[in-house]
């Protein structure tokens, strides 16, 4: 959760996410085999079949091929679909129900792949600190529009922070572990949060 897109909904805009997610897959697999900072652009243009150029237009860096989160549409349309009775967490919690149900177990593997590289690779980990705000403004937009409320709310506000960190600690810890579900963890993170962080 870092950044806000919209679902692509015209053929040319599912063309271009076709590329894209071609491309950060092509770029993800470079990374596992070769490590990150062995891996170029060209590389990665080559092996997705197009040019640098093209490679440019989607993505500015080699890094965004990593900081790029598709999951986020998926995200957003799952907890504002959520019922207006949940409370804001309890909608966040269904909503990893609706992403284990949603996402193919391989494109859920390349997701876990994708986290544990930004959270292992320092140059990386440093530029997703970053975009954490992204997230925080993220969740403030869609809780505001659950609750009525307005997305410069201080209490918004405070408890989108909270929540982003929170999941940041999930990620971090689920990093460390090639073997931890993700998504689960996750829900435990909220699931604590939800319970008021006791100790």
């Amino acid at each position: 959760m870092t950044s806000s897109r919209s679902e692509p909904t015209g053929l040319r805009e599912r063309k271009k996410a076709k590329t894209r997610a071609a491309i950060q897959r092509h770029a993800l697999r470079l990374f596992r085999e070769q490590g990150y900072g062995a891996t170029t652009v060209d590389q990665i243009a080559a092996a997705a079949e197009i040019s640098p150029s093209t490679f440019f237009r989607y993505f500015p860096t080699k890094e965004a091929t990593v900081l790029y989160d598709a999951f986020d549409p998926v995200l957003v349309a799952a907890t504002l679909a959520q019922p207006a009775e949940l409370t804001p967490l309890a909608a966040l919690r269904a909503t990893v129900d609706v992403i284990r149900e949603q996402v193919s177990g391989q494109d859920w593997e390349d997701e876990r792949q994708r986290q544990m590289l930004v959270f292992r690779e320092p140059e990386l980990r440093s530029a997703i600190m970053d975009r954490f705000a992204d997230g925080i403004e993220l969740l403030a937009g869609m809780t505001a529009q659950r609750t009525g409320r307005a997305a410069d709310d201080f209490e918004v506000r405070n408890w989108a922070g909270a929540v982003v960190g929170v999941i940041m600690a999930a990620f971090l810890g689920a990093a460390a572990d090639p073997e931890a579900d993700t998504l689960a963890v996750l829900d435990r993170a909220v699931a604590h949060l939800e319970a008021g962080l006791p100790l």
